[in-house]
């Protein structure tokens, strides 16, 4: 029984969690801000959203990547990233680049949202989140 209420609990959860987010709005350039609610902007990891091709492409701290979008589920996307092969410079990059590679390869939902007094989304997998803040566009 108890097995039971915790699996309701928990599609519950994921299913309030991970709003239909139209991918249009998403299109653009966005600056990781707070990866698992450690500040990373240093890092200068940015993902580029092009929603008409469903590609995914950017920087992950270290290296070029680029892969196309999966839509799973309504609310779920994934990626096969592609990267280059260069080698991090700080600690910071490493840990960014293998946790955002990570985060796209689970699989991932997305959310418009405030958080530290900024507008962004937050995309979260099964292991990791990330806040994003979209960048000026010219």
């Amino acid at each position: 029984m108890q097995t039971k209420a915790l699996l309701i609990l928990l599609l519950t959860t994921a299913t309030l969690w991970a709003e239909n987010i139209d991918l249009e709005k998403l299109s653009g350039s966005w600056h990781l801000r707070v990866l698992d609610g450690g500040e990373v902007r240093k890092a200068r990891a940015i993902l580029d959203f092009d929603a008409k091709k469903m590609k995914l492409s950017g920087f992950d701290g270290c290296n070029r990547i680029t892969g196309n979008l999966i839509k799973d589920t309504q609310q779920h996307l994934s990626a096969q990233l592609i990267s280059t092969r260069m080698a991090c410079r700080e600690n910071i990059h490493r840990y960014v680049s293998k946790r955002l590679q990570e985060t796209v390869s689970e699989g991932f939902s997305i959310k418009e949202e405030k958080k530290y007094g900024v507008e962004g989304i937050t995309i979260k997998s099964a292991t990791h989140e990330l806040f994003f803040k979209r960048m000026e566009r010219e």
